[in-house]
């Protein structure tokens, strides 16, 4: 999966609403069937999402787009997916999953329905949306669970599914879900995820507020924020794009220990701290998401 600084969510049902989303400049966009649909409005909202599906691929667009359909256990995501597999669909950004066993049962489904539409083998990929307590337990079995897997959403905002599920009150602090939003960081780097993205942040204006929020989560571990709104695309692209000053110092150390490699060393004293192969590689991480992200 590509590094995703921002995803911003977009009403599957408003036509319209998916340009305005690419114009503010969010890494990924995830076209909603789920909570943002009124149920009357579900058929049609399929329709609208095939077809801006197609409209944004015909255009280009440079964001990634994702879908999050209805959950596995509501009786209309087999509807969904069959409706919006279709080029230009990066994958599916699953709601309330419960089990390994889930994601199994989906992915199977998903290559069923790629064959169908000739699509290339794997290419939908899968992030999970941790809102369950039963999720929350069995977070690194369900990580595993299938090759699709790119990404884990540690959905611990205020005043949603999580927060009623586990019953715990939210603070700006965080101290009531800093284990879990632990947890899910150990999940995904233990299967080889790299980028597990947090959210949401639900206060429109509090800009200060989605930084401090974004902020904690990157020192947690997470690479990207899930938005709600568009104001908070570009405070989610600053704060997870590594800064200037940041890289330049990283690629001075990859190229002193580079030079003492290729004198006979293994480590070398850069700038007063001891490096070696360890850090290097932690470096070349932070250099390769800021080309990726064009810094």
């Amino acid at each position: 999966m590509n590094p995703y600084r921002s995803m911003l969510f977009v009403p599957g049902h408003k036509p319209t609403w998916a340009e305005k989303a690419v114009a503010a400049d969010a890494d990924a966009l995830i076209l909603d069937l789920e909570d943002s649909v009124p149920v009357a409005d579900k058929a049609a909202a399929r329709r609208t999402v095939r077809d801006t599906l197609g409209r944004l691929r015909e255009q280009g667009v440079r964001p990634d787009v994702w879908v999050r359909p209805n959950s596995y256990d509501s009786g209309l995501f087999g509807a969904d997916i069959e409706a919006i597999a279709v080029p230009g669909l990066a994958g599916l950004f699953l709601p309330k999953v419960f089990s390994a066993d889930e994601v199994k049962r989906i992915d199977a489904v998903v290559s069923h329905v790629e064959e169908r539409e000739g699509l290339a083998p794997g290419s939908i990929g899968l992030i999970l949306s941790y809102e369950t307590a039963v999720s929350m337990a069995r977070c690194e079995e369900i990580a595993a669970a299938s090759p699709r897997v790119s990404s884990l959403l540690g959905a611990t905002g205020p005043n949603a599914d999580v927060g009623r599920e586990l019953g715990f009150e939210f603070t700006p602090e965080g101290l009531e879900t800093l284990y879990l939003r632990s947890r899910i960081v150990l999940a995904a780097r233990a299967a080889g995820l790299h980028h597990p993205v947090t959210g949401v942040w639900q206060d429109i204006r509090d800009l200060d507020g989605c930084r401090r929020f974004a902020e904690d989560s990157r020192r947690l571990g997470y690479r990207g924020l899930v938005c709600i709104h568009p104001s908070h695309v570009a405070v989610a692209n600053e704060v997870f794009t590594p800064k200037p000053e940041t890289v330049d110092f990283y690629r001075r150390m990859v190229e002193a220990f580079r030079k003492a490699e290729s004198e006979g060393s293994a480590a070398v004293d850069f700038e007063g701290q001891h490096i070696d192969i360890a850090h290097v590689k932690t470096a070349e991480g932070v250099i390769a998401l800021a080309e990726s992200v064009g810094v």
